[in-house]
């Protein structure tokens, strides 16, 4: 494989496999979910080795660090060797719990809350919160 100089950020993210396709990468810069120092990034910005982006896809927050560049998009298995995630191991627990929390749901058909379960609802979802 030829060795690049230069690429865009939404195409290295696509080639990386952090989107799944390259304008859903370029809606991300668009909307700011794609960070470098802090600052946000149009689609255009040009990637360098060593440059550390901060990744948003809905909840899950990653850190990622450029090792290599890649000009098209390759096996998953591939792809980790030219990036490195240095996401905080507290946030990649904090994503994971999310899961892990109980459901609030009604069974259907059993109408609106009344005055006394909508207390003991906010009761049962401080308590989760608080933490």
């Amino acid at each position: 494989m030829a060795e690049i100089e230069k690429i865009r950020i939404d195409k290295y993210l696509w080639s990386v496999r952090a989107f799944k396709t390259r304008s859903v990468a370029t809606d991300a810069c668009k909307a700011g979910r794609v960070k470098l120092n802090g600052q946000n990034l149009k689609a255009s910005h040009i990637v360098k080795i060593g440059e550390v982006f901060t990744v948003q896809k809905g909840a899950d927050r990653k850190v990622i660090k450029v090792t290599g560049l890649l000009e098209r998009r390759v096996a998953a298995k591939t792809a980790i060797e030219f990036y490195e995630d240095i996401t905080p191991e507290e946030e990649t627990q904090a994503y994971k719990s999310a899961f892990n929390n109980p459901n609030l749901s009604r069974d259907r058909g059993t109408g609106r809350p009344t005055k006394r379960d909508r207390r003991e609802i906010d009761d049962l979802q401080e308590g989760w919160f608080d933490e």
